[in-house]
């Protein structure tokens, strides 16, 4: 009688202890409490912000525009080129490094300060963990991106015009209707920023190390790149997340095409999958007796 009393003491305090233990919400709640005391995640909301200012007032003030890009040489005339030119700028390599700033070491900071045993020993689960801080990770860049765009479309209103645009095929659209073109072509950003995030997810966890998640993402991003500007790689050049970056000039062609673009948007998905897949399974089966 004393043992069953003894085993059912233990089941109720057992439950008790799990019923208390924090959810996703909390976890989710902690993870963003820590990217908001970040130092770098500030500078790099501060960079998204400013740094388009600078650079559209640079472009600007050029006497010559840059012809040998896409929308340049209308850049330092019209607004809305110069917001496509920006946009092409950056979706070669600085939205894939803005955001593994924070993907690229939202796990591999716990290995670096030794943090594992605690965090998942007395605070939560591997699974709430895993999905909290990817959660938090892509949160940070759709911010980005979302802070990027404006502030480009807004200063190069503000600063160049708002004129009709001349398009990838020689027609000219409307001001209102360029607005609308440029906003959903840094909207189409989106997806395969997520697939970077979530590539670079899965380098901080297998890796371990916060140097490697951040800038591995990066230079696989400029091989990319690399690989899909060579001839005769048609065939593995739609499976390319940088590629993805390419699917918004569909919109600013007359006729409009589509085809790249649902393209790009089932690759990003399928790399988000596969990265964060890969990712769940490393970190479940992660020894975290060592700290």
């Amino acid at each position: 009688m004393t043992t069953i009393q003894t085993t059912s003491a233990s089941t109720i305090r057992h439950d008790h202890v799990a019923r208390r233990r924090p959810g996703l919400l909390a976890a989710l709640r902690w993870e963003l409490r820590k990217l908001r005391a970040q130092y770098r995640a500030r500078v790099v909301l501060l960079i998204a912000v400013l740094a388009p200012v600078f650079i559209v007032v640079v472009i600007q003030g050029q006497s010559r525009p840059p012809k040998d890009t896409l929308f340049g040489r209308f850049a330092i005339d019209n607004g809305f080129a110069l917001s496509l030119l920006v946009l092409g700028f950056a979706s070669q390599w600085v939205l894939p490094l803005l955001t593994a700033i924070v993907a690229g070491d939202v796990f591999a900071s716990e290995d670096q300060h030794g943090t594992w045993k605690t965090v998942l020993t007395r605070s939560t689960s591997r699974s709430r963990l895993f999905w909290a801080k990817t959660v938090t990770a892509c949160g940070f860049a759709t911010l980005v991106l979302v802070l990027l765009a404006v502030s480009t479309v807004a200063s190069s209103w503000v600063i160049v015009g708002h004129q009709p645009l001349i398009g990838l095929s020689g027609q000219s659209i409307p001001a209102g209707h360029a607005l609308q073109l440029v906003a959903a072509s840094w909207a189409l950003m989106l997806p395969p920023i997520l697939a970077f995030t979530c590539l670079a997810i899965l380098l901080s966890v297998w890796s371990r190390n916060p140097a490697v998640g951040i800038a591995a993402p990066v230079v696989i991003g400029m091989v990319m790149q690399l690989v899909g500007a060579l001839g005769g790689v048609e065939a593995i050049r739609p499976f390319l997340v940088t590629t993805s970056f390419e699917t918004w000039h569909g919109l600013l062609a007359e006729p409009r095409f589509s085809g790249p673009l649902v393209e790009g948007l089932l690759v990003s998905a399928g790399w988000c999958v596969v990265s964060l897949a890969a990712a769940f399974i490393l970190f479940r089966r992660r020894d975290i007796t060592g700290g």
